[in-house]
């Protein structure tokens, strides 16, 4: 059976035999599986042309949903149950997230023609007699999606819940805003997208090119477009992740507010939303009049994004350029003022502000390793409040996002704190996929299907109680050279098969890994990319008009550093 992600336990049937459904086959619903029967009705009704009528009382149903912890199995609440033989089919899962993914699954074994949007002429369908039981090993298991570096409207976005969905990845976060754009409404601030969320003109290529595309570029969701997103991905068991960046990459929301930059230093009313890639200079002031700016953005960003569903909050905390906060004498006094260490400890002091901030409004903080960094100090104390702090200073329900490797993730695991790895040499997809000259803008080192495969969420050096607070894992898709929808499925796919397989599968240690059973599955599984029309990258390379002669990338050869 080509399934991706691999099961847990598969038997299938060893005589070949298949169920064969009739051109009406009907669903016997349980209580709590009425959400995954809308979906079925809805996905697998497109594709094969079925209603998926109620069984009606007392009837058997070709297609039986049920929620059961204890028939589900001992994987946890996502875990399921799929049993397929002569009287139909037997789904059910633990929880409704359970049944959901065990839908996943029985739209696979229908075959490619599964994922398509009507149903082919003449087209038949069966199931092979098999017992799955299934469970995932990471509760975590996410892609991040930058749409601030170049934006993907709201149908982009939920096409990509779909495919994560469709590889039982369960986070999507949202990168929504940075240097290059402000790309959410914020209705008491509506010059954050009025300005913020425009550029004059993007950088063609890697920040090193010489060359410019002169199209205004931008775009931004309005809120009711968030709540859209955020019920979508909820229905379909995926959590929404939303990264307001502070206090670095912040260009574009000063560009739209200059009272948020450092006046003293620099002339923030001539500031533009900047047109660059890399890192600018242009970091938040630290005063308490942005503290309360942003505490209105994190206000409007909590009712769009319900706890229930995002209990999660990114905050950045990542490259943030301290020379204008040395040339401020501000910056200075405000650093004397708390009694931090320096500029450093002046950036933790925003991060532990906003960790204390959301935990009182029963949110979980998340943000890149570097919010490890700056020392408890006195600024961690006043954060902290009286709040159990861990020995970084941020409080315990704080979640780090480990990019710059495994060490910023195993500090934090081992002081105790919950971490998501996704390091950058290992998951980032806009790293090029091969060293051929035909690449589209490429970027950093080699990361080819299979190294992705070979990924290990929890580095072995790990004790066994700082790796209980590895959640999972997440691949980010960083967009400055991904113009559009077309650019991300070629970087994504097929590498976010193989990272599927990672964070949900039980697999062996990554030397011993099947790497050749896994590319004779995915030979099936392009098929069902090409139903879902995933522009990939085909396994001989790009298609010519994947390509991008003569733009600038910024290749780095040899083997990547492993730290």
């Amino acid at each position: 059976m080509d399934l991706i992600p691999a099961p847990r336990n598969v038997v299938p049937d060893g005589d070949g035999r298949r169920y064969a459904f009739g051109p009406r086959p009907a669903l016997a619903v349980g209580p709590g599986a009425e959400g995954v029967a809308r979906w079925l009705r809805r996905e697998l009704g497109a594709a094969t042309g079925w209603e998926l009528p109620d069984a009606g009382s007392g009837a058997r149903g070709d297609v039986r949903l049920t929620v059961d912890p204890e028939r589900a199995g001992a994987g946890g609440p996502e875990s399921y149950r799929l049993d397929i033989g002569e009287d139909g089919v037997e789904l059910t899962g633990a929880s409704a997230a359970g049944l959901f993914w065990g839908a996943q699954t029985l739209r696979q074994l229908l075959g490619p023609d599964a994922y398509r949007r009507a149903p082919l002429p003449g087209r038949t369908w069966s199931l092979p007699y098999a017992a799955v039981a299934d469970a995932p090993r990471f509760e975590w298991r996410g892609m991040m999606l930058d749409i601030a570096r170049h934006f993907l409207p709201k149908d982009g976005v939920l096409r990509y819940i779909d495919l994560l969905v469709a590889h039982k990845l369960n986070v999507l976060h949202l990168h929504l805003t940075d240097d290059q754009g402000w790309r959410i409404e914020i209705k008491r601030y509506p010059r954050l997208t009025e300005t913020g969320a425009w550029r004059a003109r993007s950088r063609w290529g890697h920040r090193a090119s010489p060359l410019w595309n002169e199209t205004p570029h931008g775009g931004f969701l309005s809120q009711d477009d968030v709540r859209e997103i955020v019920a979508y991905a909820a229905e379909r068991h995926v959590r929404v992740v939303p990264e307001i960046d502070v206090p670095g990459h912040s260009q574009a929301a000063i560009a739209a507010h200059p009272e948020l930059g450092n006046t003293d230093v620099v002339d923030t009313a001539a500031l533009e939303v900047w047109d660059d890639w890399g890192i600018s200079e242009n970091v938040l002031a630290p005063t308490e009049g942005v503290l309360r700016f942003y505490e209105g953005v994190f206000e409007e960003l909590l009712e769009l994004f319900p706890a229930e569903v995002s209990p999660f909050v990114h905050v950045g905390g990542d490259e943030c350029p301290k020379a204008q906060w040395k040339a401020s004498p501000a910056a200075q006094e405000r650093i004397a003022e708390l009694g931090v260490d320096g500029e450093d400890g002046l950036q933790s002091w925003f991060i532990r502000h906003f960790d204390r901030w959301l935990a009182e409004r029963g949110r979980r903080l998340v943000g890149w390793d570097e919010i490890l960094e700056g020392g408890a100090g006195a600024g961690a104390r006043a954060a902290g409040s009286g709040d159990e702090v861990s020995a970084v200073g941020l409080g315990k329900g704080a979640v780090v996002s480990s990019w710059r490797g495994y060490a910023g993730g195993v500090a934090a695991a081992e002081a105790g704190h919950d971490v998501v790895m996704c390091p950058e040499q290992q998951v980032y997809l806009d790293h090029r996929q091969a060293d051929g000259p035909d690449e589209p803008m490429p970027i950093g080192y080699v990361r080819t299907l299979e190294d992705v495969y070979r990924f290990e969420p929890v580095p072995p050096k790990l004790s066994p109680e700082a790796a209980a607070h590895v959640l999972g894992a997440q691949a980010n898709v960083w967009t400055e050279v991904m113009e559009n929808q077309s650019r991300v499925d070629y970087q994504v796919f097929p590498r976010l098969a193989a990272f599927a397989e990672v964070v949900w599968s039980t697999l062996p240690e990554p030397e011993s890994r099947d790497r050749a059973g896994f590319e004779t599955r995915m030979a099936t599984h392009y098929a069902r990319l090409d139903a879902l029309g995933v522009e990939y990258r085909p396994p001989g390379g790009p298609l010519p008009w994947q390509r991008r002669p003569g733009v600038l990338g910024r290749p780095i050869e040899g083997e990547p550093p492993i730290v």
